[in-house]
């Protein structure tokens, strides 16, 4: 592939993800045009205000309801699309993400256990739940790599794979237990294992803008050792990478991106698979342009499915991890027969 026609893939991937984006957060029960749009963000920005021929209230509806919501989809895809597309070159396995260690259900667990005994730490006030889900969720992984290394120093990818999903089924078998002892509890836990971007705002935005950046830079800083991870541990001995070290931080680096969108917004699955492997169809193996090109291309179709689960059966919501799954059930089923034809 050419730089010239690189370049231009780029550059309509750019503009159909922010155009995804734009009619996420215009659309809605309430419309809003491209003037009063830009009029708003224009006034909120410049501090001058909402011009006075915008109502009052498609003002606050824009600004402190749809917009937040879809910067916050946009975000949340993009850092679960990193992660998995960092997670199938350290595990050479195309079906593999960070639910592979049990992030999701560790987070879940955590939530579970804040809702069901109604732990409150004021410092923390309306984050107790989602810092709940990332602790659990960042204990689970953390547990994954020390069993992993007690067991294969060497950290091998079928070990890690294994005890990854070895805890996430306890860990969902102690969620089904807490849903089976306090029922009265269930149908919340349930709907928060499904995931929703409901009631997301400025502050949420605020915690996951500086995550996703930080994982970002760091992950890209790896993208040349995660270019030869990718032919396996031997490969990137052979050729001077320090595997285990390598991995060990890329795996950290991963969980912290999905622990923390799942503490926000609840599980969401599929995402971290099909935008990887759509990129990697497109534009190559190469991670320097893999990592970024994910996590537009996975913002832009969680932008897109949040957008379908508050429209499609308006006024009721959808949960969005029922419209991902919907989707990339079909596309998991894709990647898997697909790779078994290969071997």
């Amino acid at each position: 592939m050419t730089k010239r026609g690189t370049g231009l893939k780029i550059a309509i991937s750019a503009v159909l993800c922010l155009f995804i984006l734009i009619l996420a957060i215009r659309s809605g029960s309430v419309y809003i045009s491209l003037k009063d749009l830009f009029g708003i963000i224009g006034g909120h920005i410049t501090g001058k205000g909402t011009p006075s021929d915008i109502e009052p209230m498609m003002d606050s509806i824009f600004w402190t309801i749809r917009m937040p919501r879809a910067l916050m989809a946009f975000m949340v895809g993009g850092a679960l699309s990193v992660s998995g597309a960092c997670m199938q070159a350290l595990l050479q396995n195309p079906l593999a993400s960070s639910y592979t260690l049990g992030v999701s259900s560790g987070a879940s667990l955590g939530a579970a256990m804040v809702l069901i005994l109604e732990i409150s730490i004021p410092a923390l006030a309306g984050f107790m739940l989602p810092f709940a889900g990332f602790v659990f969720g960042l204990a689970t992984v953390v547990a994954a790599m020390l069993l992993a290394s007690a067991i294969d120093r060497s950290i091998s990818n079928t070990t890690v794979v294994l005890i990854g999903m070895v805890l996430s089924l306890f860990v969902n078998g102690m969620m089904n237990l807490l849903s089976t002892l306090y029922s009265d509890h269930s149908k919340q836990l349930i709907l928060w294992m499904m995931g929703s971007f409901s009631a997301r705002g400025w502050k949420h935005c605020a915690i996951m803008f500086p995550v996703c950046v930080a994982g970002f830079i760091v992950l890209m800083l790896m993208s040349r050792k995660l270019d030869i991870m990718s032919f396996g541990d031997l490969q990137a001995r052979a050729m001077g990478v320090d595997a285990k070290k390598t991995k060990t931080a890329a795996i950290l680096v991963c969980s912290l991106l999905t622990g923390v969108s799942v503490a926000f917004t609840g599980v969401i699955g599929f995402v971290d698979l099909a935008a990887p492997h759509i990129v990697r169809k497109i534009f190559g193996p190469s991670h320097r342009l893999v990592l970024p090109l994910s996590f537009i291309y996975g913002g832009a179709f969680m932008a897109a499915c949040d957008l379908i689960s508050r429209t499609l059966l308006s006024p009721r919501e959808i949960p969005v991890g029922a419209v991902t799954a919907l989707i990339g059930a079909p596309f998991f089923a894709y990647v898997f027969f697909a790779s078994r034809r290969k071997r």
